[in-house]
């Protein structure tokens, strides 16, 4: 062989193995280009290729007149690809100052999520503190836009309307209950976006959002901030625990304020946190035991059943009765006794033997027609049903303090409802937070004639010698009741803690408005409802009148005159 080839059986494997390798990468183009295709689509696609959401602006809450109380405005929120802004530290020290942060604060959360692609730095900034952010140009930072929830009447109106979540999902509250309504729809932007996270084209693929339905409230704002008003002077005069107040139209069931105490801002969310008992809707949400403010429904109940006659003479003795082991008193012994008499005086003892006539069942059977027992399906999401306990497990005892309050539990929201029925010329009308009323039917409980006789009692109640005296709007006939409830504590009845009652409603001859005041746990001295409740009724209901332009009475039938009788109950 001449010097310098090399053998023939070298050449050929060079050319065997150039050939091989050349048949290796035909099947591995073959696979990558037409087998695995689709896979490595995918996964490029999940690398580079990203859903962006697009946020809905969620619907507004207004009030009856279209005044704002729940609305949504447009905000940034700064979010970051840890790497890469950690491959520049130069730009740390810059946007932790504009982050009100330190840098090594940043420099940490940054680290500890540096395999992450997407972390929020801020939420919910002012567009303008989120250019200056993002005129930095620090590497891998970027801004999205969001929808921040503001309430305009701050704690005037917040544990009705409620609050949302940083998300924008309604957490308490009508922005809880109305939240499938509120809620807008998500648009969809399909981009690709680099390793930095930059979008660097947009895809076809586009899906526009939707904003969230308004929702109008039956509330009157101008009302609802005087009412807040005088229920939250009267819990810090009375040093109490907390309240509730309630305003409804009767010809409607509409409520057109509702407030309780203690508030919160819903607009200061670093203080949110610290006071969440603040949140519940005690109208809703909280139960008590209703005392003497029952008696003109258990009356009701009597006269529509032919068991009493509305002149008939209760004998309540010299003031106490025994039935078993209890033993019921009144204020002083009255002797006989109309029922308007009984009413006036809050009498306990002739509420028992009217109960007694009664008997369990009937009396049972009448407080649920009047709505305890269940929800008023007035909207409030969560409301509870109160307790009203089968007649079988009552006894005599148990009739007894029915009789007068006791032994059950209603919400503010129930024992309103229950006396628009008194209001509303004996039909029950459901009461509604929504404007234009509730879809559900009235229904008949008492005659028409016996609503207006217990009304006509109940305008002694704010009479000189009644219990509810300062209750009285100059100008227009009230019929109301007072109630003064003993907290429960024990296994008994606390001798310090008490709840505060007065449900009224006017003109008595033909209600316009209803009103309920609850004041629990007054610690200043007095607690009776006809001094502590009362009083808030009647400048409320003085001011609803006016706002609503009823009619005051022909003639004077102001009841102005202030004389205190008997102030129990």
């Amino acid at each position: 062989m001449p010097a310098g080839l090399a053998p023939a059986w070298r050449q050929h494997v060079l050319v065997g193995l150039l050939v091989l390798g050349f048949v290796a990468l035909g099947l591995r183009a073959f696979e990558l280009q037409v087998r695995d295709r689709d896979f490595l689509l995918a996964e490029g696609e999940r690398r580079h290729v990203r859903t962006l959401l697009e946020p809905g602006g969620r619907g507004a809450v207004r009030d009856r007149h279209g005044a704002p109380l729940a609305l949504s405005a447009p905000v940034e929120s700064i979010w970051v690809v840890p790497s890469a802004l950690l491959a520049e530290p130069a730009y740390i020290a810059p946007l932790a100052n504009l982050l009100e942060m330190q840098r090594g604060e940043l420099q940490a959360e940054l680290e500890k999520r540096r395999g992450r692609q997407f972390y929020y730095l801020k939420r919910q900034l002012p567009p303008s503190e989120a250019r200056r952010i993002l005129d930095l140009d620090a590497p891998g930072v970027f801004s999205q836009r969001e929808y921040r929830r503001y309430y305009p009447a701050g704690e005037v109106t917040a544990q009705l309307v409620g609050l949302c979540n940083i998300d924008g999902v309604g957490q308490e509250g009508l922005e809880r209950g109305f939240d499938s309504l509120l809620a807008g729809s998500p648009g969809q932007r399909l981009v690709i976006q680099d390793r930095l996270g930059r979008v660097v084209d947009d895809l076809d693929e586009f899906r526009a959002s939707r904003p969230g339905q308004d929702v109008d409230l039956s509330i009157d704002l101008r009302l609802q901030h005087y009412a807040y008003g005088e229920l939250k002077a009267a819990v810090s005069a009375h040093n109490a625990k907390g309240g509730v107040i309630l305003v409804a139209d009767v010809q409607t069931g509409e409520i057109l304020a509702l407030a309780t105490q203690p508030g919160f801002n819903p607009n200061n969310r670093n203080s949110l946190g610290e006071n969440r008992a603040a949140w519940r809707n005690r109208a809703a949400l909280d139960q008590f035991e209703p005392g003497s403010t029952v008696k003109p429904l258990m009356l009701a109940a009597a006269l529509q059943n032919n068991i009493i006659d509305a002149s008939e003479q209760v004998d309540t003795g010299n003031g106490w009765i025994k039935i078993g082991r209890l033993q019921v008193r009144d204020y002083r012994g009255y002797g006989q006794i109309g029922l308007t008499e009984l009413l006036a005086k809050s009498s306990n003892v002739g509420a028992v033997k009217v109960g007694m006539l009664m008997g369990a069942d009937r009396l049972f059977d009448a407080y649920r027609a009047f709505g305890f027992g269940y929800s008023t399906a007035s909207g409030f999401p969560g409301e509870v049903a109160g307790q009203l306990t089968s007649p079988y497990e009552w006894g005599d005892v148990g009739t007894a303090t029915a009789s007068y309050g006791y032994g059950m539990s209603v919400t503010a929201l129930q024992l309103a409802q229950a006396y628009m029925v008194l209001a509303a010329d004996g039909v029950r009308r459901t009461l509604s937070l929504v404007k234009g009323g509730s879809q559900f039917e009235d229904e008949r409980i008492i005659s028409a004639e016996v609503a207006a006789q217990v009304r006509e009692m109940l305008t002694a109640v704010v009479q000189p010698g009644g219990t509810g005296t300062r209750a009285a709007v100059p100008g227009y006939r009230v019929a109301g009741k007072t109630g003064t409830v003993r907290k429960a504590e024990g296994g008994g009845y606390a001798e310090d803690r008490h709840q505060s009652l007065f449900v009224g409603m006017l003109p008595a001859d033909q209600p316009r408005l209803l009103s309920l005041v609850v004041i629990d746990e007054p610690r200043s001295g007095v607690y009776y409802g006809g001094l502590v409740a009362a009083p808030v009724f009647s400048r409320v209901a003085s001011s609803a009148a006016r706002l609503l332009q009823i009619a005051p009475a022909e003639g004077d039938h102001s009841i102005a005159r202030v004389a205190v009788g008997d102030s129990h109950s």
